[in-house]
């Protein structure tokens, strides 16, 4: 069974930032993505950035480009999310989830394995 422990959340102001962490347990050929998503009160939950295990590929949601870069060092078996340029609307659980993302990279659907989440508040 895949684990994935998610910290680095916290609260901060608008401009400022952040830079969350998931160590996962193991990399197996069903965990050739890592994602980021985040889910705000009264939303539904969105994929902010995904990686390609390799880290030759990425993606991310529109309202995160030029401000979130996702990243991973397979030595610490954990993949970063550093979130710059934070604004209220960022506001959030933040999850990170690990599988095949056989529908999309960022389609909560194709991933099999979550943590537990670490919250992101940033106040205007």
């Amino acid at each position: 069974q895949v684990q994935l422990v998610e910290s680095g959340g916290g609260s901060v102001q608008a401009g400022g930032s952040l830079r969350l962490s998931c160590v996962v347990s193991e990399f197996t050929a069903t965990t050739i993505y890592i994602a980021w998503f985040r889910q705000a009160p009264g939303k539904e939950r969105e994929g902010v950035a995904a990686i390609y295990i390799s880290g030759t590929f990425t993606a991310y949601d529109d309202s995160v480009k030029g401000r979130f870069t996702i990243s991973r060092d397979l030595a610490k078996k954990t993949v970063y999310l550093q979130m710059n340029s934070l604004k209220p609307e960022d506001t959030g659980m933040y999850y990170c989830a690990a599988g095949r993302g056989s529908y999309g990279p960022r389609v909560a659907a194709g991933y099999a394995y979550w943590g537990q989440g670490t919250q992101v508040t940033v106040s205007s």
